[in-house]
Formats: structure tokens, sequence, C-alpha cells
């Protein structure tokens, strides 16, 4: 962007002023999509749109192709402003509210990741009157350490977030439960090993696990496991420049 054209920006907007370049945020959803493409199995890239939400945004990702992950009624209710498409909202968070949960059926979401045995009591009473079916996550904790700092480490076994996956009667009593609800669709997984992650190993081991998982319940159970969400945490390069 040149000079000139910065001035018209501050002489329309005022200053401070925080510019986004639409043709890099495009090319780095490009980006994606066509690193998570692959002929075996089907797949998509969600974007988080607690890293940056407005209408604009919003309306962009839509416009490349790409879901969307929101963790609040807010970010919600944004996406509603748009018709952004309700079968492509995944709504996340570990601490929804019931007022939340609430919007996200009156909306039509079409996926919720469920944070833990309470949230999942709370989503089988409210679908059961509901209309339009949801298609439901488990958030799982893996008991995965990744490299980065220990402050943004999410899954390691310690974590609050997500139900561990040694407690395999938890996760199989919630499974039952859902199955049991004609409005609620399981659909599998999903689990996020934390942020900054350099190292592709560390995904390596966490699909190894899930699938291991996903390996058990088709085995024993007959259940099959149709999607599973990695999560996010591709680290960004900081350097001195």
């Amino acid at each position: 962007m040149n000079t000139e054209r910065l001035m018209e920006l501050k002489e329309k907007y005022g200053t401070p002023l925080q510019i986004y370049d639409t043709d890099t945020l495009k090319e780095k959803m490009h980006t994606f999509l066509k690193s998570f493409q692959t002929d075996g199995i089907e797949t998509g890239v969600i974007y988080a749109s607690k890293a940056f939400n407005c209408k604009a945004m919003l309306r962009m990702v839509n416009e490349e192709g790409l879901y969307l992950d929101v963790v609040s009624g807010g970010e919600l209710y944004t996406a509603k402003q748009v018709d952004f498409p309700m079968d492509k909202i995944f709504f996340h968070g570990n601490n929804k509210t019931l007022a939340e949960l609430e919007m996200a059926k009156e909306y039509g979401v079409k996926y919720i990741v469920c944070d833990n045995a309470m949230e999942a009591e709370v989503i089988d009473e409210l679908w059961k009157d509901a209309e339009k079916e949801i298609h439901v996550l488990l958030r799982l904790n893996p008991g995965i350490t990744a490299h980065t700092h220990e402050y943004i480490v999410t899954a390691h076994v310690d974590s609050k977030f997500g139900i561990a996956l040694e407690d395999k009667e938890e996760l199989m009593g919630i499974i039952n439960m859902f199955q049991k609800n004609e409005k609620i669709i399981f659909e599998g997984f999903h689990s996020h090993i934390g942020s900054q992650i350099f190292e592709a190993k560390a995904y390596e081991a966490l699909i190894e696990k899930l699938m291991s998982y996903v390996k058990e319940l088709r085995d024993v159970y007959a259940l099959e496991v149709s999607m599973l969400n990695l999560g996010g945490g591709f680290a960004a390069y900081y350097t001195e420049e």
C-alpha cells in the first residue's frame, strides 16, 4: 500500500487506524485450503473468529470457502448479521451459557463442540424438542503435551479443558446419552493440544492417539466416528524485523 493511499485512509477514518491486507489474508486462507486437501478423506478448514471478528472478515471467510468457529454469543450474532451459513459454523468454547446455547438452537447452528459432561446434559435436554438436529463433537483431552510455553499448553493430563481420553466410562456414558436423543447426531471428537506449535510430530502423536480410540469404538462398540477436529495451534514466526 503506497503512502498516498494510507493518507486517504487516515483522512477518512482518523488515527490510530488498524489496516488489514485482504490479499495477504486470502493468500493464507488458500494456503491452508490447498495444504489440507486429500483424495482419501473429506477435509475442511475452520477459521477461529476469536482471532479477529468483524463483519468484513466473516464475509471474506465465507467467500473463500472456510468454515467458522465461534466461542460466544457475540461472535455468533456477528456471523448471523452477515448471513454466514449456519451449517458451516462450529460453536466451540468451554464455558457456554444457557442463553448462548439457546441462541445456537434458535439460529440453527449445525455443529457444537461439547466441552464436558455437564454441558452434554444441557445440550441433551435443550435439543429434545428442537425442530432441527444438532451435530455434536466431544472435546477430548488426549494427554499430549506439545513443546510450547507452559502457560498456553491446553491438553496435558492436568488441563481443565475437555474430557480425559483415559476416562472411557464417562465418554461412553455421554455418547450413549446422545445416541438416545433423536435430535442429536454424534459426529466424533475435537481436541486442541496447544498454541505456538512448530513441530508437526505433536499432531502426528495426536492423530495416532485419536485414531486408536476411534478404532476401539468401532471394534468394541460397533460405533463409527465420522469427524475429527484437530484444533489449531500452528506457530507464528516472529523476527527482529
